[in-house]
């Protein structure tokens, strides 16, 4: 498929600098080798290559959920990658599903979530700052999943408007205070995920959970390390992105289990 004035491409220099654009005959991306036309883009496919101003080589590729979810224009952390497909394993997202999600943030997991509920789905993401909300909706359009998502300016203990949901996702500073809500909000048997940054979160967002019939509690942290990979010398990268969170997970019973269930 060739490449057309309004499509979005990931472009990667010589020295492994990535840049995702929207490519507009008129515009140019300015780059530390050199100004690119992206115009010259427009009719080539994935995977040719484009020059800069000063020849410099760019490789056009196409766009995948992990880019456009660590490209959006950030004013606040982002759930990685690595945390949101565990999301979705883990709750078994998919095609037509209902989700909530608290707090809207940048809206990287926004687009995940709205990627995985396509096409017939829906996620009503909710956020208390309206700065947060008018970011996220930008980088959803962006990535061209506005109609699958509603945007809602409101305080998670406040209740969703929602109700026979199937998934609700909590990235908030204190998760526990949105636990009710959510409980009113799913279907029997919905699932719940929350992310953490510590353990005293864990314990009271767990604790709560519990107090509300949830049932399968589990709490996880993922961590991911690249390998440095040469002829002779293969090790780990010095650096990695290891603690962004600890996720919880559970289901909700439409039973009283009191006393008969504990965490995985």
């Amino acid at each position: 498929m060739e490449i057309r004035s309004g499509d979005y491409v990931f472009l990667l220099s010589s020295d492994n600098k990535t840049f995702l654009v929207k490519v507009r005959e008129e515009k140019v991306l300015g780059t530390h080798l050199g100004n690119v036309l992206l115009k010259d883009a427009i009719g080539k496919r994935y995977g040719e290559v484009i020059y800069s101003q000063r020849g410099e080589p760019f490789i056009i590729l196409e766009p995948t959920l992990e880019d456009r979810m660590m490209k959006v224009k950030r004013l606040t952390q982002i759930i990685y990658p690595k945390d949101a497909a565990m999301i979705l394993l883990k709750t078994g997202i998919h095609s037509g599903m209902r989700v909530i999600e608290c707090a809207s943030g940048s809206g990287a997991l926004t687009i995940a979530l709205a990627s995985a509920v396509a096409p017939s789905g829906k996620v009503y993401t909710y956020d208390r700052r309206e700065d947060f909300l008018e970011n996220a909706r930008k980088n959803v359009e962006e990535a061209g999943l506005s109609e699958l998502v509603e945007f809602k300016l409101r305080e998670a203990h406040e209740g969703f408007d929602e109700s026979g949901v199937d998934v609700v996702v909590l990235d908030l500073p204190s998760p526990w205070e949105a636990i009710p809500s959510s409980a009113r909000a799913l279907r029997g048997g919905g699932r719940i995920a929350s992310l953490s940054p510590t353990y005293n979160q864990v314990e009271k967002t767990v604790e709560s959970l519990r107090e509300n019939g949830f049932v399968y509690i589990e709490t996880i942290e993922v961590l991911v390390r690249k390998i440095l990979v040469r002829s002779g010398k293969t090790r780990p990268f010095e650096r990695m992105v290891s603690h962004t969170g600890f996720l919880t997970f559970a289901r909700k019973a439409v039973f009283d289990v009191k006393g008969l269930v504990g965490t995985v």
